[in-house]
C-alpha cells in the first residue's frame, strides 16, 4: 500500500504542487543529470585534446565523428522523446496500461534500430568519414573512434531513450542516478584506457561504450522493478504500428533537430576543410563542444518541465501548462544568457579546457565569438520547442526544426562565403544569422498556435 500511495502521489504532485516549486523539484535532478551527461560528451575530448604532440589533430579527428553520434542520438530521440510525452499524456488521462504499451513498443523499437545502425556504420563508416571532411591526417584518429562507438549503439540508445520514460513519470532522482553511474565510470575508465593502456582514441571510445552499457543496465533494472509506475512488460514488447506511428510523429521534430545536426556538422566541416584546413575544422570541434556545455544542461530544464506540461495537458488544465511555460522561458533565457556573456568575454578560458595549441587558440577565439553571437536569445526557441513537444503538437515542433536547420542554416553555410572575402568567417557567420531568423519564426508560430491549443483543452473539460 505504501508503494502504491507513493506512485499515486507523483501524479498528484504534477497536478497540484505550485509550478515554480515543482519545476525546481523535477528540473534540478534532470539538469544535474545533464551536467553529468555533459561529461560523457566532453571528457573524451579533454583527454584526447591534451595528448602529447598529437592532441590537436586527434581532437579534430574526433570532431569528424560528431555526425555519427548525432545520428545515433537522433534515432534515440525519435523513439524516446516521441514516446515519453505520449506516455505522460496517457497517464494524465488515467490510462496507465496504454502508457505501458507505449513503453514496451518503444523498448523493442530502440533495440531494432540500434542493431541496424551498428551494422550500417561498421560497413560504410570509413566512406562516411571521408564524406564528413576527413583528411589523411585525421582519418587515422576518426575511424577507430567511430567504429568502436558505433558498435555500442545499443547501449547508448537504451540508456538515453528509456531514461526519458523514467523522467516523464517524475522519478527524476533515478533518471539522474542512471546518468551519474555511467558518467563516473567514463571518467574513471578514460585515463586508464587512453594513457594507462596507451589505447589513445580507441580507449576513449571503449570507455564511453562500457559506461553507457552500465547506465543502460541500471535503466532496464529500474523499469522492470517495483519502484516504477510504468513497467516494461512481456505482453507489450511486440511493437504495434498504431502505437509507434503517433510516437514517431511526435518524435520526428527532435529527430530532425538531431539528424540535421549531423547534416550541419558535415556542411561545416567540409566547407571549413576547403577554406581553412584542419585548423578551421578543429576550431569548429571546440566551438560545437563549448555550445554543448550549455545546450545539454538547458535540455535538462526542458526535460524537467515536460512531465508537468504533458500531464496537465492530458488532464485538461491549461492554466498549469501556461504557467510552466512562463517559468521555463524565464529560466532558459537567464541560463543561456549568462553562459553567452561568459563565452564572449572569456573565450580563451573555454578553449584551453580542450587544447593549448597557440595556433588553434588564435583561430578558435574569434570564430567562437562569431558562432555564438546570438546564443543569449536562444532560450526563447528552446522553451517554445519543448512546449510543442510536451503538448504533442508534432507539426509545429517539426516546422520550427526544419526551418532552423534545413531551410536556413545548411544553405547559408554555402551561400554566405560568396559574399565575404574571409570565407572561414562567412561559414561561422551562418549560425547566428539562421538562429536570429528561426527565433523570430518560432515566436510567430507560438503566438498563433499555443493559445488555440489551450483554448481547445479548456473547452473540452
Amino acid at each position: 500500500m505504501a508503494k502504491t500511495k507513493e506512485k499515486r502521489d507523483i501524479s498528484q504532485d504534477l497536478a497540484t504542487l505550485p509550478v515554480g516549486r515543482l519545476l525546481l523539484k523535477l528540473a534540478i535532478p534532470t539538469v544535474a543529470a545533464q551536467l553529468v551527461n555533459l561529461l560523457y560528451n566532453i571528457v573524451d575530448r579533454i583527454y584526447i585534446g591534451h595528448m602529447p604532440e598529437v592532441g590537436s589533430i586527434a581532437l579534430t579527428g574526433i570532431g569528424l565523428c560528431f555526425p555519427v553520434i548525432y545520428l545515433i542520438t537522433a534515432f534515440t530521440m525519435l523513439i524516446g522523446q516521441g514516446g515519453a510525452p505520449r506516455a505522460a499524456i496517457e497517464m494524465g488521462r488515467g490510462h496507465d496500461s496504454e502508457a505501458e504499451r507505449i513503453l514496451g513498443s518503444c523498448f523493442t523499437a530502440l533495440i531494432i534500430i540500434a542493431l541496424i545502425l551498428t551494422a550500417a556504420f561498421n560497413i560504410w563508416g570509413e566512406e562516411l568519414l571521408w564524406l564528413f571532411g576527413a583528411s589523411e591526417n585525421t582519418i587515422i584518429y576518426a575511424y577507430p573512434y567511430m567504429k568502436i562507438y558505433a558498435s555500442g549503439s545499443l547501449f547508448v540508445m537504451l540508456s538515453l531513450g528509456l531514461n526519458l520514460f523514467i523522467t516523464t513519470q517524475g522519478f527524476t532522482s533515478f533518471s539522474m542516478l542512471s546518468v551519474v553511474i555511467g558518467a563516473v565510470a567514463n571518467i574513471i575508465l578514460d585515463p586508464i584506457f587512453i594513457y594507462g593502456m596507451d589505447m589513445g582514441v580507441e580507449g576513449a571510445a571503449l570507455a564511453t561504450v562500457i559506461s553507457q552499457g552500465i547506465s543502460a543496465a541500471f535503466v532496464l533494472w529500474f523499469l522492470t522493478s517495483k519502484k516504477t509506475k510504468l513497467r516494461i512488460r512481456k505482453e507489450y514488447l511486440m511493437p504495434k504500428m498504431k502505437v509507434l506511428l503517433p510516437v514517431m510523429a511526435l518524435g520526428l521534430a527532435p529527430f530532425i533537430m538531431q539528424s540535421t545536426e549531423a547534416l550541419i556538422n558535415i556542411g561545416f566541416n567540409s566547407s571549413l576543410q576547403k577554406y581553412g584546413g584542419d585548423i578551421a575544422v578543429g576550431s569548429m570541434t571546440i566551438a560545437s563542444t563549448i555550445l554543448q556545455m550549455v545546450w545539454i544542461p538547458a535540455q535538462g530544464l526542458g526535460q524537467g518541465a515536460q512531465p508537468i506540461m504533458s500531464f496537465n495537458y492530458g488532464a485538461r488544465n491549461p492554466h498549469r501548462v501556461k504557467e510552466t511555460f512562463k517559468v521555463m522561458l524565464s529560466i532558459s533565457c537567464a541560463f543561456l544568457g549568462g553562459f553567452w556573456i561568459l563565452v564572449l568575454l572569456f573565450p580563451e578560458f573555454f578553449i584551453r579546457i580542450f587544447n593549448s595549441s597557440p595556433e588553434l587558440i588564435s583561430e578558435a577565439t574569434w570564430s567562437i565569438r562569431v558562432y555564438m553571437a546570438v546564443l543569449g536569445f536562444f532560450g526563447i526557441q528552446m522553451a517554445i520547442q519543448q512546449t510543442f513537444l510536451s503538448i504533442g503538437n508534432a507539426k509545429a515542433a517539426l516546422f520550427i526544426a526544419i526551418m532552423r536547420k534545413i531551410v536556413l542554416l545548411f544553405p547559408l553555410i554555402y551561400i554566405l562565403p560568396n559574399f565575404f572575402e574571409n570565407k572561414v568567417f562567412a561559414v561561422f557567420l551562418a549560425e547566428p544569422v539562421s538562429d536570429t531568423l528561426s527565433i523570430l519564426t518560432a515566436i510567430i508560430v507560438f503566438s498563433i498556435t499555443f493559445p488555440k491549443a489551450m483554448k481547445a483543452i479548456e473547452s473540452h473539460k
